[in-house]
């Protein structure tokens, strides 16, 4: 997981998105337990309160949930959860974009071949990892 401190997104919606993602993506499963708070906080260089509140805005969307002295796990719907709120969260991004392309002038077609663009090169990206 990235967390760019640079960012207009606060870091815990960042530990939260990543999270999001990678319970949407299968690295976490129903029933998977998350990183202790400790170790999401050493991985991602930030204060344990700061994945608090991240973990903590996961269990208020019941994504997550807390067993007493055994961790935080992934709840049997956060699979659907994550892939509803990681969806929305890529339209209003391309809906942003949208607009961006608007305001500038461009024409819908043009929009269209900037994403068909864009498509190709995250895809052809995306193929060549190992």
């Amino acid at each position: 997981m990235q967390i760019d401190p640079h960012s207009h997104v606060p870091i815990y919606l960042q530990i939260a998105d990543g999270v999001r993602a990678a319970v949407a993506a299968g690295v976490y499963r129903p029933g998977d337990a998350l990183p202790s708070l400790r170790a999401m906080a050493i991985q991602a260089h930030v204060n344990p309160n700061t994945v608090q509140r991240a973990y903590d805005e996961l269990e208020r969307e019941g994504l997550i949930y807390c067993r007493r002295g055994r961790g935080l796990f992934v709840a049997e719907q956060g699979l659907a959860s994550a892939q509803s709120v990681t969806g929305n969260g890529v339209r209003r991004a391309l809906e942003d974009a949208i607009r961006a392309g608007q305001t500038a002038g461009m024409s819908a077609n043009e929009v269209r071949q900037l994403f068909t663009s864009a498509l190709q090169r995250v895809t052809q990206a995306r193929s060549k990892q190992p």
